[in-house]
């Protein structure tokens, strides 16, 4: 398999990165705790393969807390989501942030164990926030991975 390589999102590559979410989460925006954001304003990073977008990481850094808005690799399970968390987490030291810390929905378990062996831990569980979150979004699917009903938010964080 062929090399992949990181760079820096661009204000050019708005238009990429609106495709590449709608894409993967069925939509250009997505609500993180009652926020509703629009990664392709973000700062993030592309993982490049053969010329070819195979992952993206958005982020927003508040403070001095650096929020990991979006991950996603086209193929798991070959190091691109661990190279995207830690290249984010490269940014949010260099900022001087003393959290990285991201949402994801109690349906997503290849996440969850994704996150965990990278070195995040579970500090909160905010209880039915997805009928909350489609209220500002109502193209949530109510069934989410493998028929598991979306209800929760689940936050995850790194002590910097």
């Amino acid at each position: 398999m062929r090399e992949v390589s990181l760079r820096p999102l661009t204000k050019e590559d708005s238009p990429m990165v609106t495709n590449f979410i709608r894409d993967q989460w069925g939509s250009n925006r997505v609500v993180s705790k009652g926020t509703m954001l629009y990664p392709a304003e973000l700062e993030g990073f592309a993982a490049v393969r053969d010329e070819k977008i195979v992952g993206l990481a958005t982020y927003r850094i508040e403070g001095e807390e650096c929020e990991v808005v979006t991950i996603n690799s086209l193929t798991e399970g070959t190091g691109i989501g661990s190279l995207l968390l830690d290249a984010v987490k490269d940014e949010a030291v260099k900022t001087r942030c003393r959290r990285l810390w991201l949402i994801t929905t109690n349906d997503n378990l290849s996440a969850l164990r994704f996150y965990q062996k990278w070195g995040l831990r579970i500090t909160a569980i905010y209880p039915n926030a997805l009928e909350r979150s489609r209220m500002l979004k109502p193209e949530i699917p109510l069934l989410g991975k493998e028929g598991i009903p979306i209800r929760d938010e689940i936050e995850l964080e790194m002590i910097l």
